[in-house]
């Protein structure tokens, strides 16, 4: 874990973060500040962070240029399903799923995009409850986040492929995670 003073170069960096162990105890991708730094270089402008140390607080300042003149806005594009889309929509009936995630909407949004796909969806916010879930009755698939803190999805896969095949051990598993470089993919898939 790299020092405050270490990391201050470096806070709008993608997927940049102090404590990048996928344990930690606070939540984010580290794609806020990058995200910040993107929209105001857009505008023209400028972002800096500074502290003085330890407990004492960051201090963020965004210089804008004043615009010449009025800018028209946008004009906004939405995007409809029709009923045929959601018609071809595959269906998961009958599909025992457990979803695992720290994340109470992440975790809300997974639940009811698979359920209103059919699946019977069990959901998990813990690496223990959803061994309590896979030894309770054997899923199909196990669909997890790998970020999360205390143990991580790579804790979660490595207890149910310790688990007897016939008790979940050969459960499929997938696993979600903002990180897709190289080396994360070939993690999650030898785990």
């Amino acid at each position: 874990m790299a020092s405050r003073r270490e990391m201050l170069p470096h806070v709008f960096d993608r997927f940049r973060q102090a404590d990048s162990s996928s344990t930690r105890a606070h939540r984010g991708l580290g794609l806020g500040l990058a995200l910040v730094k993107d929209l105001v270089t857009l505008h023209g402008g400028t972002v800096t962070a500074n502290s003085k140390g330890i407990g004492t607080g960051s201090t963020f300042t965004v210089r804008l240029p004043a615009a010449a003149e009025p800018v028209a806005a946008a004009a906004s594009v939405a995007t409809v399903l029709d009923e045929g889309a959601l018609k071809s929509i595959v269906r998961l009936d009958g599909l025992r799923i457990v979803v695992t995630d720290d994340d109470p909407d992440a975790l809300t949004l997974a639940t009811a995009i698979l359920a209103a796909a059919g699946a019977d969806v069990r959901p998990a916010s813990s690496v223990a409850r959803a061994i309590e879930l896979v030894q309770e009755s054997v899923p199909h698939v196990l669909l997890s986040d790998l970020e999360m803190p205390g143990e991580d999805g790579y804790a979660l896969i490595a207890k149910v492929r310790s688990l007897e095949p016939q008790g979940g051990g050969l459960i499929p598993a997938i696993a979600l995670s903002a990180y897709g470089r190289p080396q994360d993919r070939a993690r999650a898939l030898s785990a």
